[in-house]
């Protein structure tokens, strides 16, 4: 008789070994953040790119405390940025990704240079929002009258030598698909043209500076060095309303994880007619690959 197979979703560390290595490194939590984030606080007023090199310390410490490995395919259309950089004509990139945990975050801070954009009731979290803010994410609310203001902040740090890391599904999903992108979010890079009382005297970008758009496929494809099952993507999804609590309890009972990055050909927002055909063809992309990394093929990023 065949023996079976077949894991457990929660098939962790047994006992007491398992709350040991999960209570470890709830501590290493505890302790690395308040540190790396109250550094990254002195060095806000500092010019030129350091707190954006330290931002992608801060995520790579917190994943490694994880244990959450990152495997990356692809390279990235961007790089550290700053002022220099746009000086030199280098142009802004948008990454956009999508979403289905707050794992996203760290996997994604660790390997590329750039800041969130987040939902706006983030700010107000009581850890949580503080860090977002030290780590300089923007916030939207998505409300109609702050649209464009919102959008304006936006343009101005893309100016200034940010990237960006957008989720345009705008919500989390399950991991086992990639939900539609909403256009409303590559506004950015293709603004709409609002006469003067509606903030048509925004930001705009310098000739040749529109920034590159780069789909960005995540899934999470490793636990305990084996390939993720449908029914053990709850392990790292945290979407609907899942508690947190208890999803960060069983995720760090796992010994080992990994993610992986896959980085798409960037795009090129003077190449579509329209918003909906730039967020059709990004999502087009992250979707495909996102498909072949669940099925643990090797996808071919064509860059």
């Amino acid at each position: 008789m065949m023996a079976n197979t077949t894991r457990s979703p929660d098939a962790a560390s047994p006992g007491f070994g398992a709350f040991c290595l999960a209570s470890a490194r709830l501590i290493g939590v505890v302790i690395w953040v308040p540190l790396s984030v109250g550094f990254e606080a002195l060095l806000l007023p500092v010019p030129g790119v350091t707190k954006i090199r330290w931002t992608r310390w801060v995520w790579r410490g917190l994943c490694a405390i994880l244990s959450l490995d990152i495997r990356m395919i692809g390279t990235p259309a961007g790089t550290v940025g700053g002022h220099r950089a746009r000086m030199r004509g280098e142009r802004p990139v948008i990454y956009v990704s999508n979403h289905s945990s707050w794992l996203d975050i760290p996997v994604l801070g660790t390997k590329l240079y750039s800041v969130f954009v987040a939902k706006g009731d983030i700010e107000k979290w009581p850890v949580m929002g503080l860090v977002s803010k030290i780590g300089r994410t923007i916030f939207v609310s998505r409300n109609r009258s702050t649209t464009g203001r919102e959008r304006d902040e936006m343009i101005a740090r893309l100016i200034g030598g940010d990237n960006l890391i957008l989720f345009p599904e705008g919500t989390s999903s399950d991991g086992s698909r990639v939900l539609p992108f909403m256009s409303t979010f590559f506004a950015i890079a293709k603004p709409p043209r609002l006469p003067k009382e509606k903030g048509g005297d925004g930001p705009r970008f310098p000739p040749g500076l529109t920034p590159l758009i780069q789909p960005v496929s995540v899934v999470y494809d490793r636990l305990d060095g084996l390939p993720v099952l449908r029914c053990q993507r709850p392990v790292f999804a945290w979407y609907g309303d899942m508690d947190l609590g208890p999803h960060v309890w069983r995720f760090l009972k796992h010994r080992r994880k990994r993610a992986t990055i896959l980085l798409h050909p960037p795009l090129a927002p003077e190449d579509f007619l329209t918003r909906k055909a730039l967020a059709q063809a990004a999502w087009t992309a992250v979707a495909a690959g996102a498909a072949a990394l669940r099925q643990n093929e090797e996808p071919e990023t064509g860059s």
